[in-house]
């Protein structure tokens, strides 16, 4: 039989969770002679080992997997990687893995229509010049610079391919700028409207994080008007996307692009993690903290469950009585097994007994997350450069 599993992170929020289950049941659309099975890394159910579960159980001694990111960070290459060849080892199942949706000329279309939507709202038709028009990108943010590279060429491509006035990159977390000073930022260049928009797949927290600083700054600056673009979702494009990474894993071209990866090559700023053990930190929140498990949210995710572990002094605490986890990735376990991934970075991606994550060389950037939660520059101007 053939078998997919398309791996998710996982979300707090039910409505984040709803949409991957959407876009699962359009690839299975699509694909009607293949089995398609979906599962998450932490945080919802069912986790990925479940999805594995059914297909093994429904015959499957194949399995393609394909991770359910944009661009391939520490989830795609580490956790995901992880998690299946675990399962591999375990139940003698052989599972093939594929890269992630990365730069491709059907996501920058996808991307493209949820902007032009936003700008017809506006009053644009296609085809009106977007010269006085800014577009900001924001994307999720990762500790690999090689991801975040990636977010200002899909900028470059949408602002270039559309015909923006300009185009600038912010980020939701992790690494800067951050999406207030971004704008702020961008405020100053003279532009009287800008287009706000989340390269994210699905809804969340995080996306709304984004609507909501984005209407911070529209307060400070009634001058310019704030468009705020709807994310990918399940696009028809993004689908089609999917389909032509599977194909590449039956063709044997799904390589990881590894001539920037931080753990292969020296690059700048990041020498210090070439050749660095990668493993995977889910195993121990697999399936913890659901939707399904909270009492502290309804269907959408508030962060109830981040106040509640701060009033507990912890980083990485369930939420009393919610079985609800919050995690902040700044954390140091013990660990398990050694594992492998087929993309040839000529490192091992295992344990050799604990698990450390390596610190993010700009952890301490003035427009960062870590400085701002901090408040070391409260009297900065973050809008210049």
């Amino acid at each position: 039989m053939k078998a997919l599993m398309l791996c998710g992170h996982g979300s707090r929020d039910q409505g984040a969770m709803t949409e991957f289950g959407g876009l699962a049941d359009k690839l299975r659309a699509r694909l009607p002679d293949w089995h398609v099975e979906h599962g998450y890394l932490e945080f919802a159910k069912p986790v990925i080992r479940d999805g594995l579960d059914r297909l093994r159980e429904s015959g499957a001694e194949t399995v393609l997997a394909l991770p359910g990111m944009l661009f391939a960070a520490g989830h795609a290459k580490n956790d995901i990687p992880s998690v299946l060849n675990t399962y591999a080892a375990a139940n003698g199942l052989r599972i093939e893995y594929g890269r992630e949706l990365g730069i491709d000329p059907k996501m920058i279309r996808a991307a493209g229509d949820r902007i032009k939507e936003c700008l017809v709202a506006d009053g644009w038709q296609d085809g009106d010049p977007l010269h006085d028009t800014m577009l900001v990108v924001v994307g999720r943010g990762a500790s690999d610079p090689d991801a975040n590279s990636n977010v200002s060429k899909v900028m470059r491509m949408l602002w270039e391919g559309l015909g923006f006035g300009w185009g600038e990159t912010a980020y939701s977390g992790v690494t800067f700028p951050l999406v207030e000073p971004g704008l702020d930022h961008a405020s100053r260049l003279g532009y009287r409207r800008i287009v706000v928009f989340p390269y994210f797949l699905f809804t969340g927290v995080l996306v709304r994080r984004i609507y909501d600083q984005t209407d911070n700054v529209a307060a400070r600056h009634p001058e310019i008007r704030f468009l705020k673009a709807g994310y990918l979702a399940a696009h028809d494009l993004v689908v089609e996307t999917f389909v032509d990474r599977l194909n590449e894993i039956l063709e044997g071209t799904n390589n990881m692009n590894c001539q920037m990866c931080k753990y292969r090559e020296q690059v700048l700023g990041f020498e210090a993690e070439v050749g660095l053990a990668q493993e995977s930190h889910h195993h121990h929140v697999e399936g913890v903290g659901s939707s399904a498990d909270c009492t502290l949210c309804d269907t959408v995710c508030t962060g109830a469950c981040r106040a509640a572990s701060r009033e507990h002094g912890h980083g990485h605490q369930i939420a009393r009585g919610t079985g609800h986890v919050h995690h902040d990735h700044d954390h140091t376990h013990e660990g398990g097994q050694a594992h492998h991934h087929d993309h040839d970075h000529g490192h091992s991606h295992g344990d050799a007994g604990h698990h450390h994550h390596h610190p993010y060389p700009q952890a301490d950037h003035p427009l960062g997350p870590r400085s701002m939660k901090a408040g070391a520059m409260p009297n900065a101007d973050v809008s210049k450069p």
